[in-house]
C-alpha cells in the first residue's frame, strides 16, 4: 500500500499566514545581474554545462517560440491583447503596451483553463495518479508535472508553453558552492541560496526514494533526475504566482509570466471574478511601446 506522506523541505511548505497574490520572490534585481554575468563568464562552468541539461525549452530571448505560444493561447481562448511580446531593454523578452494604458486598468484576462495548478490534468494519467496517491505538496507536484509534460513533447497540451520556457533559467540552483562563495561572498542572500539549493536537492531525493524508485517504468531516471528538477524548480522560482482570490492557489500563468519584475512597481496578478480571468491591474499609465513591469517582492 502506498504511503500517503511525502517529506517536504521547508522552502516548499505552505505559508502559515495570508500573502498577497504576487510572484514568489526569487532574488533582488542586483543579484539577477550578478547571475547573468556569471552565466556568461568563463568562470562559471556549471552554468554553461547546464545549458544542454534539458532537451526542451528555448533560449531566454527567443521571440519565435513566444510568438508560437501566443498563437496557441489565442486559439485556446486568450482574448485579444493590449500588450505585445518584444525584446526589451534588459535584453530579454517582455510585454510592451500596444496602446495607451491607464492607471488602474486591467490587462491580460488569462482564462483559468490556460493556467497550470496542482489540479491540472496530467497527459500521462498514471504518473499523475501516483503523485496524488502520495499526497505530494504543490511545489514538488508542479515541478514533476512540468517534467512529465515536457518529456511528452508534442503529445502534451502544454507543449507550446514549454517550448517558450527558457532552457536554462537564471537561477542560483545551477551554481556550485565554489561559485556561490566567489560571487556572493558579502551578499546577504548567500545563506538563503545555499539553503534553497539544499532544499531542492533534498526534495528530489525524497521523491526519488519514496516514489520514483518504486515505479521505474513511470519515472525513468533519464527523464526524472536532478538536472530536470533543477530546471523545473528554476522555472517555478521565477514564474510561479500565488492567486489570493483563488484561495491562495499557486499557479503558472502562461503569457502573464512574460511580464518582468521591477522593485519600483506596485502591481500584481490575481483572479478577477467579474471577468473570470487572471488579470494584471496597472499602478500607472503606459504609453505605446513602453515596457510593462510588475512588482518584485
Amino acid at each position: 500500500m502506498a504511503s500517503t506522506a511525502t517529506a517536504l523541505h521547508p522552502q516548499f511548505r505552505p505559508p502559515s499566514h495570508p500573502r498577497a497574490p504576487r510572484r514568489i520572490r526569487t532574488y533582488p534585481p542586483t543579484l539577477r545581474f550578478t547571475i547573468r554575468a556569471a552565466a556568461a563568464s568563463t568562470s562559471a562552468p556549471a552554468q554553461r554545462e547546464a545549458e544542454a541539461g534539458v532537451p526542451w525549452g528555448c533560449e531566454i530571448e527567443s521571440l519565435e517560440s513566444a510568438a508560437s505560444l501566443e498563437r496557441w493561447l489565442t486559439a485556446s481562448g486568450l482574448p485579444e491583447q493590449r500588450l505585445a511580446l518584444e525584446k526589451v531593454d534588459i535584453g530579454e523578452r517582455g510585454l510592451v503596451a500596444l496602446k495607451n494604458v491607464r492607471n488602474g486598468e486591467k490587462l491580460l484576462f488569462v482564462p483559468p483553463s490556460l493556467v497550470i495548478t496542482a489540479d491540472s490534468e496530467w497527459t500521462n494519467r498514471e504518473v499523475g495518479e501516483v503523485m496524488k496517491r502520495y499526497s505530494v505538496p504543490d511545489w514538488p507536484l508542479l515541478a514533476t508535472y512540468l517534467i512529465s509534460e515536457a518529456s511528452l513533447e508534442g503529445s502534451s497540451r502544454w507543449s507550446s508553453y514549454i517550448d517558450a520556457l527558457p532552457r536554462q533559467p537564471y537561477s542560483l540552483l545551477y551554481w556550485t558552492r565554489t561559485e556561490i562563495d566567489a560571487y556572493l561572498v558579502a551578499c546577504p542572500i548567500r545563506e538563503r541560496a545555499i539553503s534553497r539549493i539544499g532544499d531542492v536537492i533534498g526534495t528530489y531525493n525524497d521523491l526519488r526514494d519514496r516514489i520514483f524508485s518504486k515505479y521505474p517504468d513511470l519515472f525513468p531516471e533519464e527523464v526524472y533526475n536532478m538536472e530536470t528538477f533543477r530546471w523545473s524548480f528554476g522555472i517555478l522560482f521565477s514564474r510561479l504566482v500565488r492567486l489570493e482570490s483563488m484561495d491562495g492557489r499557486v499557479a503558472l500563468v502562461p503569457w502573464a509570466d512574460m511580464l518582468n519584475h521591477s522593485p519600483e512597481v506596485d502591481a500584481f496578478l490575481d483572479y478577477d471574478k467579474s471577468s473570470q480571468g487572471i488579470v494584471f491591474t496597472t499602478d500607472r499609465s503606459y504609453q505605446p511601446g513602453v515596457h510593462i513591469l510588475w512588482e518584485e517582492i
